[in-house]
This record gives C-alpha cells, sequence and structure tokens, in this order.
C-alpha cells in the first residue's frame, strides 16, 4: 500500500465519521496498552535486579599462571582448555527468571604492571578447581596460585593518573576468522627457534613499560548459545552467527535460493551464473566454514593504558595497545580494530571537553566496567564478538621458551614426583 492510499483512507476515516468510533475503541483498550507497557518495563527492571542480586552474592577469585621454564606444547593445548569452560547452561527456567542465574563467563587477563608481565583468569570461585584440573592437564610444570585484584589498587584521580581505554572491534562480520597460530605454523609443533608465536609482541612490550606505567588486557569469554532475537519475529530464537556464515558464504558463491534459473546446481540450488570461484575465493569459503566447525565463545576486549600524568606517554602506550593487537589481523579475512566504547577523541577546543569532564567520566566508567569484569549484562554491557577456540586459543595461551621477554615470569625449575618405591 502506497503513502498516497495510507493517507487518503485515514481522511476518509475521518470525514466519514469514524473518528469518533476509533477514539472510543482507543480509550477502551488504552488500559490493557497501558498494563502491557508496563508489564514489559516492570520485566526488565525486574530481571536485571535479580541478576545484579545473584552477581553479588557469588564469591570470584583470580588465578595466576606461572609459566613452566619449559613450553613445548602449541596453542592446541589452550583450546583444550577452554573446551573445559564451553558451558551453555543457563540453568532451569526457575532458576534463570527467580534466581537470576546467567551462563559462567571468565576473563583472560594478560596485564604488565611497571613491566612485570603476568598471565590471570578471573572466575567464579566455584568454578576454579574445574579450571585448575584443565590447566594442570595441558601444562604439567605450571604453577597456579591465587592473585589479588590489581584493579583495585588504582583509585582514578585525574589530577594523579591519565587512563587511555578502548574495546575492539572486528574489521568484517562475525564469519570472517582472524590470523591464527594454524596460519603462523604453531600447530606443526616447530623447534622453538623456528615459532612464529604472535603473542611474542604483546609480551616483549609490556616488558618493556616503565615505572608509573600499566597495561591491562581483558579478554572476557562466554560460551556462544542459540539464543539470540531472530530479524522479524516476535519470539523466534535461533543462531544469527551460524545465519550470518550461510549469507556470507552464499554471496561470494554468488548463490540465490530463492531464484530458479537453468544452469548448474549443487543439492538443488541454481546459481545465477556457473559458481567458478578463484583460490582467493575458496580460501576464504574454507576458512569460513572451518571457523564454523569448532566450539565458539561471546568475546569482548578491553584494553586499557594507565601511568601517572608525568609518565604517560601517547605514541608509547596507546600505539602500543592498539598495534599489539594487529598481529591477528588479516586483509582477506578479519582482524581487531579500536571501536566500540573508546576514549573521547577529537577535541580541539576548550569548550567541547570543559574542564576534560568527558574524558574523565568515561575514565571512571571504563575502570569500573573492568573491575566487574561485565560485557554482557548491563549496565556495563557492550558490543561482542565470536571468537572459536582456535581464534581465542590464538590470542590467549602460554608461549614457549620464544616469548624471551625479560618481565615474564616463569617456574624456575621443573618439578618431578617422587619416586614410588620410597621407604616408608
Amino acid at each position: 500500500m502506497s503513502y498516497e492510499s495510507i493517507a487518503k483512507l485515514i481522511s476518509s476515516a475521518f470525514d466519514n465519521s469514524l473518528a469518533p468510533i476509533i477514539l472510543h475503541y482507543v480509550i477502551l483498550a488504552s488500559p490493557i496498552i497501558l498494563a502491557i507497557l508496563l508489564a514489559e518495563m516492570f520485566w526488565k527492571v525486574w530481571v536485571r535486579y535479580i541478576q545484579l542480586k545473584f552477581f553479588n552474592s557469588l564469591k570470584y577469585t583470580i588465578l595466576e599462571l606461572k609459566l613452566p621454564k619449559d613450553t613445548f606444547k602449541s596453542p592446541l593445548a589452550m583450546e583444550t582448555v577452554l573446551h573445559a569452560i564451553h558451558n551453555t547452561a543457563d540453568g532451569s527456567h526457575w532458576a534463570q527468571w527467580w534466581l537470576g542465574e546467567t551462563r559462567p563467563w571468565y576473563s583472560l587477563e594478560i596485564i604488565s604492571i611497571e613491566g612485570n608481565v603476568k598471565f590471570l583468569i578471573w572466575t567464579e570461585d566455584r568454578r576454579k578447581n574445574n579450571l585448575m584440573s584443565a590447566l594442570y592437564s595441558q601444562y604439567p610444570g605450571i604453577e597456579i596460585s591465587e592473585h589479588e585484584d590489581y584493579s583495585k589498587s588504582v583509585q582514578f584521580d585525574p589530577k594523579e593518573w591519565k587512563i587511555w581505554a578502548s574495546e575492539f572491534q572486528f574489521t568484517k562480520g562475525d564469519p570472517y576468522p582472524i590470523k591464527t597460530y594454524v596460519d603462523y605454523g604453531l600447530d606443526k609443533d616447530p623447534k622453538e627457534e623456528f615459532k612464529i608465536d604472535p603473542l611474542t609482541h604483546l609480551l616483549e612490550w609490556q616488558s618493556s613499560l616503565r615505572p608509573n606505567e600499566q597495561v591491562w588486557f581483558q579478554f572476557i569469554v562466554r560460551a556462544h548459545k542459540k539464543d539470540q532475537k531472530m530479524p522479524g519475529h516476535l519470539w523466534k530464537r535461533g543462531d544469527l552467527y551460524k545465519k550470518g556464515v550461510e549469507t556470507e558464504v552464499n554471496k561470494i558463491m554468488m548463490r540465490d535460493p530463492k531464484t530458479k534459473l537453468v544452469g548448474d546446481e549443487i543439492d538443488g540450488t541454481a546459481f545465477r551464473t556457473s559458481p567458478t570461484l578463484t583460490r582467493g575465493e575458496s580460501d576464504l569459503i574454507e576458512a569460513i566454514e572451518r571457523k564454523a566447525t569448532k566450539l565458539v565463545f561471546d568475546v569482548g576486549i578491553r584494553t586499557l593504558y594507565i601511568a601517572k600524568k608525568s609518565a604517560f606517554d601517547t605514541p608509547f602506550g596507546i600505539g602500543g595497545c592498539i598495534s599489539s593487537m594487529k598481529q591477528f589481523n588479516s586483509e582477506s579475512l578479519n582482524g581487531f580494530r579500536p571501536g566500540g566504547s573508546k576514549m573521547p577523541g577529537g577535541l580541539d577546543h576548550v569548550w567541547e571537553d570543559y574542564r576534560n569532564s568527558r574524558r574523565n567520566y568515561f575514565s571512571r566508567r571504563i575502570l569500573m566496567a573492568y573491575r566487574r569484569r561485565s560485557a554482557f549484562y548491563p549496565p556495563f554491557k557492550t558490543k561482542t564478538m565470536i571468537l572459536n577456540t582456535e581464534e581465542l586459543a590464538t590470542i590467549y595461551h602460554l608461549p614457549g621458551a620464544v616469548a624471551g621477554a625479560p618481565g615474564l615470569t616463569r617456574v624456575p625449575s621443573k618439578k618431578g614426583e617422587a619416586p614410588g618405591n620410597l621407604p616408608v
């Protein structure tokens, strides 16, 4: 129906004295409409309340991973660890809507405090034993201990501290993978002198931090689930990621399921033209489909560069945060870029940010979001990406001796078990 026909219909309705009748029914239905709107508002407030109550009732812990002196495992070992924390269970409907239970999430963190680099994992205290068992099974020489929450040691004072922060986003859609350890040949377990580990750049740069400087990288992960609201449907839910994979593959192959043309067919689906793919297109489809074959996580990536005002170095600190993530970028596939919530920039005049009020507000907010390890729920909900276990293990794994960063602490000696024939 065109705009003109709608306008004529409305006009005729009022001309034919239907307006009083329409108004009468609207008034009669208004209590029902108001009740529905109020119920929806109450439901959202209720869910937020019980979830916040549930989060506050839990105890959390931070585990520090001290790397073995000799680590010969490829990032595939970390993939196996990630399988152990891929939990899609939200609990029963009673647990979700009355107790506030949600899917568990974890924060994988790589931090540097004045050049001292550490690998940390934040988790619910009740889930740490399962996580530790998975880590010990893949890294026998690792040492795991509880660590204090370093983020609480920074109390933002704009007169003393300066913060730059950003949340990373993909350069392309979720179906496209980043450059992974398989692309670097680490899946073949080469000798240490031949390894090219994309994580070494980040670790070397973090090791070079000076006094009064800190850099925090946070990868907040949660098992992906088929619970997204489908476009055009009121209640139907499904997996937008899988739908996106299908759409991207069809786009590359120029396949149109709705068009029935004479020509080559695959599985009964006609093509607009014969699908002659280039080598690059074939590789692209293979990469997208390979990503879809592995378990996937919802992931939020957040980084903070914190320094005393006298030590704040824009090219070194901000440039290092951005360039450290470029090791995983691919021109033909996917990559990371600063996006989402990021420090306000481009303010050329004093009146655009009077007394740095916008910058200071953002600094406090992003610091609070980092401290709460929040990405999936209000009040610090952010746009997340979808990474599979291979991608996630690429950006967070325990590197071997090829990572010779001086600030990276390792276990000094390998521990061995006592002989079984010792006298009692």
